[in-house]
């Protein structure tokens, strides 16, 4: 695949990743914990914050091993962290607000590096789980 090639939702899964790990980043700050990255719920919650539904499994899986294939975004088991490439193209590119971030950003995709495959998989029972315990966040208001 060579640049120009990104969609729609790598996009929408970047900027999602990016509020997600900054969201969790405050968090820990306020509580003096360890800054230990976003979870796979945190990830649905921004994501479903930016365009009003949560990503499929397949979509989720498909958007986040072509961001770290490319060495945007890094995961460690379920959770997700921005990497310095990811850092850069964000401090970096043209402000626009929310509402048209994911499309800023999936511009700036296809100006820079192509997208790449990592083999990062995400099972059903992750999948879910993080489903779940974002839903039971929702039923408590947070």
């Amino acid at each position: 695949m060579g640049a120009g090639e990104w969609h729609w939702n790598d996009a929408w899964i970047f900027v999602s990743a990016v509020i997600a790990e900054r969201l969790e980043r405050d968090r820990a700050m306020h509580a003096a914990l360890p800054v230990t990255g976003a979870s796979l719920a945190d990830l649905l919650a921004a994501a479903d914050f930016l365009h009003h539904s949560v990503p499929s499994r397949a979509e989720l899986e498909e958007s986040v091993r072509r961001l770290a294939g490319a060495g945007l975004i890094t995961v460690d088991d379920d959770l997700v962290e921005v990497a310095p490439a990811g850092e850069q193209l964000w401090r970096t590119r043209p402000f626009s607000g929310l509402s048209s971030a994911v499309l800023t950003l999936q511009t700036q995709l296809n100006r820079g590096a192509s997208p790449g495959d990592s083999a990062w998989a995400l099972d059903e029972k992750t999948y879910n789980a993080a489903v779940r315990e974002y839903s039971l966040r929702l039923a408590d208001g947070r």
